[in-house]
C-alpha cells in the first residue's frame, strides 16, 4: 500500500470503473425496446487501492477523517474480535501514516464511480429510459480502514454492515417519497421481491426462496406496521487465520449478528456473545 498514491499504469478510460460503465450502456443499446434486469457491479472501491489519475492525488490526508476506535477495545476483547485485530491488513491499518496514504485514494475511486454513474444517468436520459428505469445504488459491504483496529469487513461494527442503499423509482407513486431518508431496518435479500414487486410478477410457487420483503411501500411513502423490528448478518470466518490460531472447526466458524434500532447483539460459536447499545454508544466502542 506504499504505492497507493501513484497513479496506475492505465488510461482513466481504460480502468475497471469506467470500462463497466461502457459494458453497461452497451447491454442496454442490445436490449432494444426489450425489458432488461442489468446488475452494473463496479469492483473498486477494492484492493488493490490504485487509482488513475487524475483520481489518484484528487484528495489528501486533511481530509481523511479520524478513525472511530478507542484504545478501551484492545482491553481483553472478544476472542475473535482480538484475532481479526491481529490480521495483517488490520495491523496496517491501526497505523496513522497507511490511513493518510491510502484512504484518500479509495475516496479518488468512489469520486470515479461517482463520476461515471453521471454518464451513465446521462446516457439513460438520452435515450428516454431514465423515466422507466429503477436504479438502485448499494453495496456489499462496507470496510473498516481502520475503525476499530480493524482493515477488512470481517465482523459486524457499522463500518462494515450499514451499507449505503439509495434508491430511485421514477414511477409517479414514489413522488410522496422522493428525496428523503427512510430509516427503516432493510436486509440486502429485500431487493429481489422488490424487483419483482415493481414489475408487477409473482413469485408463485418459488415465493418460498425469497426472505425478503418488497421495499416498494417504504418507496412510496407508506410505513408498514407489520415491518421487521429486527435485521440479521452471518459470517464465515473458516479460512481465517483466526479460525486457525483459535481451533476452531470449520463448521463452527461462524458468526451470527442480529440488530434492531438500538441493540447489536453477535453470537460467535463456541465463545461469549458480543452486545453493543446503539443509542448510548453510537461508536460502539464498549462491548457489554
Amino acid at each position: 500500500m506504499r504505492n497507493a498514491r501513484k497513479p496506475s499504469r492505465v488510461k482513466e478510460e481504460d480502468s475497471e470503473t469506467p470500462y463497466m460503465t461502457r459494458r453497461a450502456m452497451q447491454f442496454i443499446d442490445e436490449a432494444g425496446d426489450a425489458p432488461w434486469c442489468l446488475h452494473l457491479s463496479f469492483i473498486k472501491p477494492h484492493w488493490p487501492y490504485i487509482a488513475p489519475a487524475p483520481y489518484n492525488d484528487m484528495y489528501g490526508p486533511d481530509d481523511v477523517i479520524p478513525a472511530v476506535r478507542s484504545e478501551a477495545e484492545r482491553v481483553d476483547p472478544h476472542p475473535v474480535f482480538a484475532g481479526f485485530m491481529q490480521h495483517r491488513v488490520s495491523q496496517s491499518f491501526s497505523r496513522d501514516e497507511v490511513r493518510a496514504e491510502v484512504i484518500p485514494v479509495y475516496m479518488g475511486l468512489i469520486k470515479q464511480i461517482d463520476d461515471q454513474m453521471g454518464v451513465l444517468f446521462s446516457f439513460l436520459k438520452e435515450r428516454g429510459l431514465f423515466d422507466n428505469t429503477l436504479v438502485v445504488f448499494t453495496s456489499d459491504h462496507g470496510d473498516y480502514l481502520g475503525d476499530h483496529w480493524m482493515g477488512e469487513k470481517d465482523l459486524f461494527h457499522q463500518p462494515s454492515v450499514k451499507i449505503p442503499l439509495i434508491i430511485y423509482d421514477p414511477s409517479p407513486e414514489a413522488d410522496a417519497a422522493r428525496g428523503t431518508v427512510c430509516d427503516a431496518l432493510v436486509e440486502a435479500i429485500d431487493l429481489a421481491p422488490t424487483f419483482l414487486d415493481a414489475i408487477g410478477g409473482d413469485a408463485g410457487e418459488q415465493s418460498h426462496r425469497l426472505e425478503g420483503r418488497s421495499l416498494m411501500p417504504l418507496l412510496h411513502g407508506r410505513n408498514p406496521a407489520d415491518w421487521r423490528e429486527f435485521v440479521f448478518t452471518e459470517y464465515d470466518y473458516s479460512l481465517s487465520p483466526t479460525a486457525a490460531k483459535l481451533g476452531v472447526a470449520p463448521r463452527d466458524a461462524r458468526l451470527f449478528m442480529v440488530a434492531d434500532k438500538r441493540w447489536k447483539y453477535i453470537h460467535a460459536i463456541g465463545f461469549r456473545p458480543m452486545l453493543f447499545d446503539l443509542r448510548s454508544d453510537p461508536g460502539e466502542l464498549r462491548d457489554l
